[in-house]
């Protein structure tokens, strides 16, 4: 029986070395990020379609259902933030701002009828710039 490499190590309990880990100031594992944007995606679609729910409630005079469903989605969206991989709460809500802002502008696009102008687009292309930087720019550990 050969003995356990430094990458492999020889029982389930035993924690890898620190040669195993990424170095300081590497970047964020692709599968985290894939997570993440899944994340965002997701808490996007219960937030602001929460909100659009109970707009379409009270000022589209659509009624309680509406707006208790929004209610509903809201919650979700709080629920779901707390899902991402990074554990700093000031760091997801501060990179969510930017994937709201996009998303909004989508949300009406696509639910509204609205028009971004290119002020819009170029705005929200700053903002999802800002939620890289926040959110997947390599950090010490």
């Amino acid at each position: 029986v050969a003995p356990p490499t430094s990458t492999q190590p020889s029982t389930a309990s035993e924690a890898p070395s620190p040669a195993d880990r990424p170095a300081p100031g590497t970047l964020v594992a692709v599968n985290d990020v894939v997570r993440s944007l899944a994340l965002f995606v997701l808490a996007a679609l219960a937030e602001i379609g929460g909100a659009w729910l109970v707009w379409q409630g009270v000022r589209e005079h659509r009624g309680w259902i509406w707006i208790g469903a929004g209610v509903i989605a809201l919650g979700l969206y709080g629920f779901v933030a707390t899902l991402q991989p990074d554990a700093h709460f000031g760091r997801i809500l501060a990179a969510y701002g930017g994937v709201f802002v996009a998303g909004s502008l989508l949300w009406g696009t696509a639910m509204d009828g609205f028009r971004p102008d290119r002020y819009d687009v170029t705005g929200s292309l700053i903002c999802l710039l800002g939620v890289a930087v926040i959110m997947y720019s390599p950090r010490a550990a």
